[in-house]
């Protein structure tokens, strides 16, 4: 038997015939399963293989998901359709004082305003930073502190601007800057609580004016004393009170604080130790008409012209006002905006890193092609480098839009509890209503339910521009 017919390992693999009777090319065939994997044997699918290894290592992470976010939201949903003591059915009554109440009707108009307001203010600013940077010789060092603040946590933030905001110019920064600069342009007045005694020649007039009881006269110089100015309120540059020489055809006089620290002082009697009124605005009144005036010099004493005679002098009540101790920042009015104010100084650092490294990967020949072609920096600036940055300036407002929608932490430290109501955003407004001392887990599942409404919108947005970002 020839080593063909026998069929063994060797042997050559059948031909096609041709018509002709002539063989033609050996086609290869496919071993089989069995072949392939043995007798009895079926290949197993990768495939198959792959998921269950993918479903092993995905379930912790889907528990707790589950856990932590899937069975919060559907909880609260639920929730949110029982009253307070949750066991009776309230159906839609809970989302209907989300607009009824006055008090979460404020929270929802000011998280509109810090929807509108801080993202933009944001990320205008972060783009102006960047922007300048780039041109600066410390560049670097001002981003550094610019980005600074995002390091720390908003608790500490919030102490911060609780201090800067205080009211006290002493201790507000912000009021004393304010204070500094409203009195560089409007002087403030030097003696808010100063006052006559009954023994000294004046009396109150009118509108919190003070006035002497008689007429004065030429030559004979008048004594103008006042009380109620603590030493240590005392201009620093007040001298020792001195008593006003007699001038022909003229009044003189002297203006000072007759008070002696120590004691042993005399009344309507310049002592040694006594400071004079600097600055203090004295005016000579006849038939209800200023005639003349004058201001007392550092030792206290003033001199007015001969058409003073007869007259009654008169310390207008502007020596007399409160002096001007700034803004009330954190008062009902002011008090959103100065905590907005203390979101843009943490997040614009975080915005204008991420827009910097957006426009480092700027083609840097379209720009100068711009400037060639005769344009100037705010055009290059507006028509180009703004557009080309669209989609960094979409990416840090959209993240911004989502960090303001649950602010919290702010609101609920810096603003002071007479002003908390009008400061109220929906986050604090949903701690004060789950957790509060009238606590209403219906009305706070209602209000988380919310939140999630608007913040649903931005993410799908987000979602989308992350999917036109992949296809490209």
């Amino acid at each position: 038997m020839t080593t063909a017919a026998a069929g063994g390992a060797d042997a050559v693999p059948p031909t096609d015939k041709h018509p002709s009777g002539q063989s033609s090319v050996p086609v290869p065939r496919k071993p089989s399963d069995a072949s392939a994997g043995g007798p009895g044997r079926s290949r197993r699918s990768v495939t198959g293989t792959r998921r269950v290894i993918a479903a092993l290592f995905l379930a912790p992470a889907l528990v707790l998901l589950g856990a932590l976010v899937v069975y919060p939201i559907v909880y609260s949903v639920y929730r949110s359709f029982f009253d307070q003591a949750g066991t009776g059915f309230a159906g839609l009554d809970n989302y209907k004082a989300l607009f009824t109440d006055d008090t979460i009707r404020t929270a929802v108009k000011n998280n509109a305003i810090w929807v509108v307001l801080a993202p933009t203010v944001s990320t205008v600013l972060g783009l102006i930073f960047a922007v300048l940077t780039e041109r600066i010789r410390w560049g670097t060092a001002f981003k550094l502190i610019v980005f600074m603040p995002m390091a720390i946590s908003m608790l500490a933030a919030g102490i911060i601007f609780r201090l800067v905001y205080d009211a006290a110019p002493e201790r507000g920064v912000a009021n004393a800057v304010w204070v500094g600069v409203h009195d560089t342009f409007a002087e403030s007045a030097g003696y808010p609580k100063a006052h006559p005694l009954p023994v000294h020649p004046l009396k109150a007039g009118a509108g919190g004016s003070f006035v002497t009881k008689a007429p004065v006269r030429a030559g004979q110089p008048v004594q103008l004393p006042l009380v109620g100015v603590a030493p240590a309120k005392m201009p620093t540059d007040a001298k020792p009170a001195r008593a006003a020489a007699a001038g022909a055809g003229k009044i003189t006089g002297t203006a000072w604080l007759d008070f002696t620290r120590g004691g042993g002082g005399r009344p309507n009697v310049i002592d040694a130790k006594e400071l004079g009124l600097k600055g203090i605005e004295v005016e000579a009144v006849k038939d209800g008409k200023v005639v003349a005036s004058a201001t007392a010099a550092a030792d206290g004493t003033f001199t007015l012209p001969a058409s003073a005679d007869g007259a009654e002098l008169r310390l207008p009540a502007a020596n007399f006002k409160e002096p001007y101790n700034g803004v009330e920042w954190l008062g009902p009015t002011l008090v959103t905006p100065g905590i907005i104010g203390s979101y843009v100084w943490m997040w614009a650092g975080f915005a204008m890193v991420l827009i910097a490294a957006g426009l480092a990967g700027l083609p840097r020949e379209l720009l100068e092609a711009a400037r060639v072609d005769g344009a100037n920096e705010w055009q290059v600036f507006r028509r180009i480098t703004v557009p080309m940055l669209a989609p960094v300036l979409a990416v840090v407002l959209v993240t911004l839009v989502i960090n303001v929608l649950k602010i919290f932490d702010l609101v609920f430290i810096i603003a002071p509890g007479s002003s908390q109501d009008d400061a109220n955003v929906l986050a604090l407004q949903l701690y004060r209503s789950s957790f509060g001392t009238d606590a209403d887990l219906g009305i706070g599942s209602a209000i988380a339910v919310l939140l999630l409404l608007l913040v649903l919108p931005v993410m799908y947005f987000n979602v989308r521009r992350i999917r036109k970002e992949g296809r490209r």
